[in-house]
């Protein structure tokens, strides 16, 4: 069935289908002329799309995160997909050393990062810091159980999850023709497009609305963006951005603007943007440890 908030268009060479989930714009760019195969693509990315919105957004009643989050410290059972999501969360906690924590999203009740000048007090950041802690957590392939008033927030890498899971779906589809998924600026690319001519992405400008920094070429893999450009704080000059030191529950101080990073897939890409920042002033070592490709804006 179509949806309706969708839309799709012949871009001259490509369609491009457009339709709005988890808070951003979504956009695919397929690489064909068959318009009935390219509105299945968009349909088919819309339904995951909202499947697994619908399964593991926060803000929902009663799906998979609400039965989580309301666990009050007994084991909730899992299914298979979200065992690997949590999997793929705890080897994040440990390749961070701690830093990057999905029960850090309880620190959202201290922080709104509106532009304002308004920081939070040393109060209501001290008040949530026994609810985090991801070593808290006892996870196994069927249950998982946390400490009553715990959270789980998938927000850091939910979307880039659900770019990875359409772009496979794409693959399956279309398995002869080049798809680029982009969530707000989190993109996976298929394959090569038939005539190998790449396509092309600008990385967005912290500092310039509507402004491209860079024109980056792709032609397959992943590709995710992380930093301050929206969600902010301003006060005495200096600059907070919304990624927050779960040891603290203060937002990291001395971070790039932004940190864009190219790897085989969006969820590995977005998980290294996001430890690059946590990283503060040490972002481009930690980047270059890592063997990646690349670009900050300072």
């Amino acid at each position: 069935m179509q949806d309706l908030s969708s839309s799709l268009a012949w871009r001259g060479d490509h369609f491009c289908g457009r339709f709005r989930a988890m808070a951003s714009p979504c956009e695919l760019l397929i690489d064909c002329q068959d318009e009935i195969l390219a509105r299945r693509i968009l349909d088919s990315a819309i339904s995951e799309t909202r499947r697994i919105e619908q399964k593991y957004s926060r803000y929902l009643p009663d799906n998979m995160m609400a039965q989580i989050n309301n666990g009050q410290g007994q084991p909730v059972a899992i299914d298979d997909e979200t065992y690997r999501l949590l999997q793929f969360a705890n080897t994040c906690y440990e390749l961070s050393d701690g830093l990057f924590d999905i029960t850090s999203g309880v620190l959202r009740r201290a922080w709104k990062f509106d532009g304002s000048d308004r920081l939070s007090s040393a109060e209501k950041v001290q008040a949530l810091l026994p609810l985090i802690g991801w070593h808290k957590v006892n996870l196994d392939e069927k249950t998982l159980s946390m400490p009553p008033g715990f959270e789980l927030d998938f927000g850091g890498i939910g979307k880039e999850y659900a770019v990875d899971a359409v772009a496979k779906l794409a693959m399956q589809i279309a398995p002869k023709h080049s798809v680029l998924v982009n969530f707000g600026g989190d993109i996976q690319v298929t394959q090569p497009r038939a005539a190998q001519q790449p396509w092309q992405i600008g990385i967005e400008d912290p500092n310039r609305d509507d402004h491209a920094l860079k024109l980056i070429q792709i032609r397959h893999g992943g590709l995710a963006t992380s930093g301050d450009a929206r969600r902010f704080l301003l006060k005495n000059g200096i600059r907070y951005g919304h990624i927050l030191n779960p040891k603290t529950g203060y937002p990291i101080v001395g971070a790039p603007r932004s940190v864009t990073v190219a790897a085989e897939h969006c969820i590995q890409a977005g998980m290294l943007a996001t430890l690059a920042l946590l990283q503060g002033p040490d972002a481009k070592d930690f980047l270059e440890a890592q063997g990646v490709c690349y670009w900050i804006c300072e």
